[in-house]
């Protein structure tokens, strides 16, 4: 019988380190058995609005997301199928055509704002990893970030921050911490939570060889 496919969930603020933890672990494991999937690109798919309204939703709502989608995959992945993963443009604010196939991995890294938030994706989750970062060195990311690498503009990036991001943290992404089983400090450069991480995956990894008949 086939072994599960083992799903990790990394939850914070936007701009905490979730990537940099899950893609840090992913590739100083150097397994091609375990994969990272960001909850980003589960966005509902709105591009039958304008652009100016697109910009207006409140993409820190667990409403923005389509975690049935990410929901119906996770059980795919667990019963060794393949999925096809959407592709987000954030400086528009809408899904792509392209899409990402992903499967027949044994670990699945799950990062994302408000997994959490959601009973059935806490649910699924083998293990669950809350990152807990300082909101102005967040706030300090996400500016560096969103004007870089998403073609925002400053003024646009604070007003957002002010009027849904920190609001929407306080309101779902804080409280579900307590639903975490780790709790990591100081972002995704924490070397001993690294490591700890890294040595349960490789223990998790170790388990799923396959068993000799007897």
């Amino acid at each position: 019988m086939k072994d599960k496919t083992i799903i990790i969930g990394i939850s914070g603020a936007s701009a905490s380190g979730k990537s940099l933890l899950a893609n840090t672990i992913v590739k100083e494991l150097g397994s091609d058995q375990v994969v990272v999937i960001s909850e980003d690109a589960y966005y509902k798919d709105r591009s039958d609005l304008p652009f100016e309204e697109r910009a207006k939703i409140n993409y820190d709502h667990p409403n923005a997301f389509d975690h049935d989608l990410l929901y119906d995959h996770l059980l795919q992945l667990r019963e060794g199928h393949s999925i096809q993963i959407p592709t987000y443009n954030h400086s528009q604010h809408l899904r792509e055509k392209e899409t990402r196939t992903i499967g027949s991995h044994t670990i699945v890294v799950l990062e994302g704002i408000l997994l959490f938030a959601e009973t059935k994706l806490r649910d699924i989750m083998d293990i669950r990893i809350f990152m807990e970062t300082a909101l102005d060195i967040c706030l300090i990311r996400r500016l560096k970030r969103d004007v870089k690498e998403r073609g925002r503009s400053l003024d646009s990036v604070l007003q957002q921050y002010e009027e849904t991001v920190r609001p929407m943290f306080l309101q779902f992404i804080e409280p579900s911490k307590r639903y975490a089983d780790i709790i990591v400090p100081r972002g995704g450069g924490n070397r001993i939570a690294i490591d700890l991480i890294k040595a349960k995956m490789r223990e998790l990894l170790g388990n799923q060889k396959p068993k000799k008949l007897s």
